[in-house]
């Protein structure tokens, strides 16, 4: 069965985790934004993030040829990213934008290490430009532990053939 899954939503809200485990659940391949951008010297702007776009579609489509399910992470906060990645992979998908309010946002980016950790006033600035964006399946991540929310987007997905 070939399918992709895009996995969106603000900084520190925990997109890679939920990813990564969903990833694991549907011996999916998982392909991370922010890893191409850090590999490729990619930036921010909405330009950027097409480029990014351009790296990620012929290693997603080559896996979906190939029947494999594919889990996008990232933030696609320029609606423009999301569209054209849409448009480029002509195969079903499925997109959640997770939420939560911006305080619980702030306190799970406290707890990363490294590079990962954003830091508050950066979570306030961005959250809001996230935030407004809310494509495909909304999934309240509030007060929910991991497995919750993994199982929660998985009961969303047609079941494996």
């Amino acid at each position: 069965m070939s399918l992709y899954v895009i996995i969106r939503g603000p900084a520190g809200i925990g997109k890679t985790t939920v990813a990564k485990k969903l990833a694991r659940k549907l011996k999916a391949v998982y392909i991370s934004f922010d890893r191409i951008r850090a590999r490729h010297g990619i930036g921010l702007s909405e330009k950027q993030r097409i480029k990014a776009n351009e790296v990620a579609i012929p290693l997603a489509a080559k896996k979906l040829a190939a029947e494999k399910i594919v889990i996008f992470d990232g933030v696609f906060y320029h609606p423009s990213q999301l569209k054209h990645l849409i448009r480029a992979l002509k195969f079903p998908h499925f997109v959640f934008t997770l939420t939560a309010p911006v305080d619980e946002v702030i306190r799970r980016d406290a707890k990363r290490t490294g590079k990962a950790k954003m830091g508050e006033g950066k979570i306030r600035g961005f959250y809001p430009v996230v935030a407004k964006f809310k494509p495909g399946i909304i999934i309240d991540t509030s007060g929910k532990i991991l497995a919750q929310v993994v199982d929660e987007i998985f009961c969303r997905l047609p079941a494996k053939k």
